[in-house]
């Protein structure tokens, strides 16, 4: 009789499923493999079960103790159910724009939830990550997982995701693979699986306007975060779990499109799966269009819409956060830079020296710079703008709203240096503002 000993026994073996009509005609084929389907409903089944079994093989997790973890409520499942299995206890943090349907899954596990509010800087108390790390401080026998941070979590993807999408795929016969950046463990897991084993792999991340990664990959700098809707993908915080070392490219998706797509995907398709998922796909046609017909790329499809069904697949959610509106891509911030300049000055240097190298450039803004650090933009009329966030130079437009909600201007910058100053001047001109 054939049986798996137990429901973590049954993790993995998610099918390669080809997208038919969301993808247009002339475009690369799209695979999707279907993470959905692993027994929690989610990809972090990969990892989750992996980390606790290291954990214990550590000596880091002892009969009776407890997971910790922040979660934005897939690792908390999977963790939930690693614990059922084994008997352990837990306790999740999770942000405040999370689905009930998460929060009520992983209660049903036996799990003990704590909200925390989602629009706090990644340095406070009130984080859901910091909240975390105090629960595992005050809690005897506790594990903290730190996902955001855990080698175990690149590991897992590597010995799991990674190998079977090679093997699924005759030995990594395919060109590009796409996959959400939140933790960063599954692009990090599966990149260093095929640059060792199928280095010809494009390995492209994903991540949503008000996360950190695109901009932090593109610069070298971390940028400013800001909320958005869509969940299980994107972080506002640097992650060590994030491998940049074997990303290849990233691309910005919106919510709109994250969300749309992820309905087209239920409605076209005919799989029930979550925003992320939508996000992924979103882009992959972009890059799919690029590359056209005879190519391959394979992307994930992280989680179930079962955990969105009073959210984005609801048609009044939708409609209550104006996703049925129409939508406008931007195009790039470098748009927006009057005059393109690398050209930087000390936070020291006079007052006559900047109007000096402004006048010589013919430069209405200057970047002032204290060591590597950025510390205002001078203007040509003696004036100091405070920087509100740093952006790549192909970063989206719709970015700007954040950036100069926190400060005078962005500093648009590649890994290069400088390329120029956007405010709200430049920013109004292009929406009509």
């Amino acid at each position: 009789m054939t049986h798996f000993p137990d429901i973590i026994s049954a993790i993995g073996n998610t099918p390669l499923v080809k997208l038919n009509k969301v993808v247009p005609e002339g475009s690369a084929t799209i695979l999707a493999k279907c993470e959905f389907l692993n027994p929690t409903g989610s990809i972090k089944d990969r990892m989750g079960p992996y980390i606790i079994e290291q954990a214990e093989k550590a000596g880091l997790l002892k009969p009776g103790g407890t997971i910790v973890e922040n979660t934005s409520g897939n690792t908390g499942q999977s963790l939930a159910m690693a614990a059922a299995v084994k008997g352990y206890k837990c306790v999740f943090t999770l942000p405040d724009k999370m689905s009930q349907e998460k929060i009520d899954m992983m209660r049903a596990y036996g799990a003990t939830v704590v909200i925390t509010p989602t629009d706090v800087p990644g340095d406070s108390p009130e984080h859901y990550v910091n909240t975390a790390k105090r629960i595992a401080e005050e809690t005897e026998g506790a594990f903290y997982v730190d996902q955001y941070h855990a080698p175990w979590n690149i590991d897992g993807h590597y010995h799991n995701t990674g190998r079977e999408i090679f093997e699924q795929t005759d030995g990594g016969k395919f060109d590009v693979f796409m996959g959400g950046t939140g933790t960063g463990g599954t692009v990090s897991g599966v990149g260093r699986y095929m640059k060792e084993y199928a280095p010809d792999v494009k390995i492209i991340g994903v991540d949503p306007l008000g996360s950190v990664h695109y901009n932090l990959f593109k610069t070298g700098r971390l940028p400013a975060a800001y909320v958005y809707s869509v969940e299980g993908i994107g972080e506002d915080i640097e992650c060590r779990a994030m491998d940049f070392s074997v990303v290849d490219d990233m691309v910005q998706i919106d919510d709109w499109e994250s969300f749309h797509m992820g309905r087209a995907l239920v409605r076209e398709e005919g799989l029930f799966c979550g925003g992320s998922s939508g996000s992924i796909v979103a882009a992959a046609v972009k890059v799919a269009r690029e590359m056209g017909p005879g190519k391959t790329i394979v992307v994930t499809l992280c989680d179930s819409g079962t955990r969105y069904i009073s959210k984005y697949l609801s048609d009044k959610w939708m409609e209550d956060k104006g996703f049925f509106t129409g939508h406008e891509l931007l195009g790039p911030v470098q748009d927006l830079v009057a005059r393109r300049s690398s050209l930087t000055a000390s936070s020291e240097a006079s007052g006559d020296d900047i109007q000096r190298m402004m006048t010589e450039g013919d430069l209405d803004y200057l970047p002032l710079q204290e060591g590597d650090s950025f510390t205002a933009i001078a203007t040509r009329d003696g004036q100091r703008l405070s920087i509100g966030g740093i952006l790549y130079a192909e970063a989206r437009i719709e970015e700007m709203p954040h950036i100069l909600a926190k400060g005078d201007a962005a500093l648009v910058m590649t890994r290069d240096g400088v390329v120029g100053v956007v405010t709200e001047k430049e920013y109004n001109a292009r929406i009509g503002g």
